[in-house]
């Protein structure tokens, strides 16, 4: 997760400001350009959250790398020679959602090469909002999207058609926080009661927790909702007395009750079966052959960080972990990151059709489409299924 930073000229004191905030959305840099950059050591950008100018630097200068996890800032240099490979790669942009724990595999992918490996020089970026992904899929300056399946779901035949080629996420990365209680929780117990719905990510969150109530019997229209919100203003507000429950992610969940003893975790949805939380999607008209070859790749390279992580304790790289969610505390992220592990949040890049089907009568409920996408229809699973053959054979 890389940026450059352009200098500021100098104030009349010699003072460099503070970089420029500029939107989040990714510089086009012509093939020349692109080649130069890189025979300079200079490395174009990755971005999340924050994007800054860009500088070239010389070779054997200093080359900055910021991270934006929560604004970390990290210095590193990078070999020429790497640089010099990166013009043979074929660029692979994705667009996400967010930046979240359950794209985990993606992200060691990226540390660990496995991407290089398959030619690819892939990069991320997220805009504010969430849905410019749409625009950069529409603009053709990202090669997927990755985000909630609801989106492709409910445009198809209305907006835009988008065909679903993966998932990285089998299962709601979610958690139901209450005031703390010795009491055993039953869902039951929320009728009546107002739930605040952590709502930066989008819609998905809500649309999950109803269709977990509607599943278990308790009628969703009984419950006040408060959302709309962002989640950190919410955790503020249900910290402070608003609400008697709190849906959010569950590290962030996790990380609360970690130093708030007056609140306690209620429900981990990550054991209440599967869905297709997170997905991999392109505008349909616009796949071609190539495409296709290229994200077979992907998801060969995406399948072995997958594997990766299933096969290693979040304890043996709780180094990694720090460095990509440096403002969690290493306890809190190496334990949801094992909870994961264990409860089938990360299996293969196929969409379930179970998952698929329980999660389009989800969504029909929550009045987003009006009857269910027949799996074939929404979901090409060719690509994902090449790739996982093909590490199979490789292993």
């Amino acid at each position: 997760m890389e940026i450059l930073p352009r200098k500021e000229p100098a104030g009349p004191l010699g003072h460099r400001g503070s970089p420029k905030i500029v939107q989040s959305r990714p510089h086009k840099v012509s093939s020349v350009e692109s080649t130069i950059a890189l025979a300079l050591n200079v490395n174009y950008t990755k971005i999340f959250r924050f994007a800054y100018p860009y500088f070239i630097a010389a070779p054997n200068v200093l080359v900055y790398r910021f991270s934006f996890t929560h604004n970390l800032i990290r210095y590193t240099t990078k070999p020429v020679a790497q640089n010099w490979e990166r013009i043979n790669m074929q660029p692979f942009h994705i667009a996400a959602t967010g930046y979240s724990l359950n794209y985990l595999p993606e992200y060691i992918a990226l540390r660990h090469g496995f991407f290089r490996e398959q030619g690819l020089d892939v990069t991320v970026h997220i805009p504010t909002p969430w849905d410019g992904v749409l625009d950069a899929l529409a603009d053709g300056s990202a090669t997927m999207c990755l985000g909630g399946i609801w989106v492709p779901s409910m445009y198809r035949n209305r907006v835009q058609s988008y065909t679903v080629f993966a998932q990285i996420a089998n299962r709601a990365p979610l958690a139901l926080i209450r005031r703390a209680s010795d009491k055993c929780f039953k869902l039951s117990e929320v009728a009546g009661r107002t739930v605040l719905v952590n709502s930066s990510g989008g819609a998905s969150f809500g649309f999950f927790f109803k269709m977990l109530l509607r599943e278990n019997g308790v009628d969703a229209r009984s419950v006040d909702y408060i959302q709309d919100l962002g989640g950190e203003m919410l955790g503020n507000l249900f910290q402070g007395g608003m609400g008697d429950y709190f849906v959010t992610d569950s590290l962030s969940a996790q990380a609360m009750v970690a130093c708030n003893s007056d609140v306690a975790i209620a429900m981990h949805m990550i054991t209440q079966d599967d869905v297709p939380w997170s997905v991999y999607y392109r505008e349909t008209a616009t796949i071609t052959p190539e495409i296709l070859d290229a994200q077979k790749r992907f998801f060969i390279a995406l399948q072995k960080g997958i594997d990766w992580v299933l096969l290693h304790d979040a304890e043996s790289f709780q180094d990694e972990l720090s460095e990509l969610f440096p403002n969690i505390p290493i306890d809190v992220a190496v334990s949801v990151t094992n909870d994961f592990r264990r409860n089938g949040m990360w299996t293969t890049t196929s969409v379930p059709r179970g998952g698929y089907d329980r999660w389009q009568l989800g969504l029909r409920d929550a009045c987003l489409i009006t009857e269910p996408i027949v799996y074939e229809d929404l979901v090409d699973n060719a690509p994902s299924a090449a790739a996982q053959i093909s590490v199979k054979a490789s292993s």
